[in-house]
């Protein structure tokens, strides 16, 4: 029997890099997005190419009662999850403080903690039943430092951080390992995501340099998740060579 790995924000970016990596790998997939017609395209390609079994499931994070009521309907098959990738997260809006929205800081801290915190306490008591298992918690260079006009974003990937260090903490006796993984600037749906559809000012983000592509952070994250038993790596801070620091890039000039 293939080991299991549950990927929330699995339909696109990171999230869909790494269901090709471990279906690559021999793992059988659980994915989880909101955007369930996209799932199901993205399941027939991955069985058909790797032959592992796919389950798909629509979950919003978000949604403490729907992410109980997904997780408590699934087959108790597929709720013996090996490798937990606590991928789905986002940011919204680029303000100072004192003009940001509210709105935009409820759904970035609704998502980016507390949904990883609800699926956390679904998925934790069945590896600790089982001794054993692995979360891996996707966190940001925005979870190590501040930057101008990233106040709400960079806390709640600070939370990122801080909750996996407690987490490894509460779970070491039950032989279950925590990663979390911090990625620099990666060219996905984030900026798009970020700046709520602006194709042309997300762009601008990754003009002028190389940043990481969601296979470069998949490939870290299997990297990680295929240590031996005896190994964890706590943390793994993933950087595009041109990017120094959340603020410090080395650009090219572009006409």
């Amino acid at each position: 029997m293939n080991k299991k790995v549950f990927i929330t924000g699995a339909s696109s970016g990171i999230g869909l890099a790494c269901a090709d990596v471990f279906a690559r790998e021999g793992y059988d997939l659980l994915l989880a997005s909101r955007r369930i017609d996209k799932l199901h395209a993205i399941a027939t390609d991955i069985q058909v190419q790797y032959g592992v079994q796919v389950q798909v499931i629509g979950l919003d994070v978000q949604d403490k009662q729907m992410v109980s009521k997904v997780w408590d309907e699934l087959p108790e098959s597929w709720r013996e999850i090996d490798i937990l990738i606590n991928n789905a997260g986002l940011s919204q809006g680029l303000e100072p403080i004192q003009d940001g929205d509210t709105d935009d800081w409820d759904r970035m801290i609704d998502t980016n903690v507390k949904g990883l915190l609800y699926v956390t306490r679904k998925v934790a008591p069945h590896m600790q039943a089982r001794n054993g298992g692995h979360i891996i918690n996707i966190g940001s260079i925005a979870g190590k430092e501040v930057y101008p006009n990233g106040n709400v974003y960079c806390a709640s990937k600070h939370a990122v951080d801080a909750l996996s260090k407690a987490m490894r903490i509460d779970l070491l006796p039950y032989n279950v390992k925590v990663t979390c993984v911090a990625p620099g600037a990666v060219e996905t749906e984030f900026s798009i995501v970020r700046f709520k559809g602006n194709v042309d000012k997300a762009k601008q983000v990754y003009t002028g340099f190389e940043p990481l592509y969601a296979i470069d952070v998949a490939e870290a994250i299997w990297f990680a998740a295929s240590r031996p038993a005896h190994v964890n790596v706590n943390d793994l801070l993933l950087m595009p060579t041109a990017q120094a620091n959340s603020t410090t890039f080395s650009k090219k000039i572009t006409t």
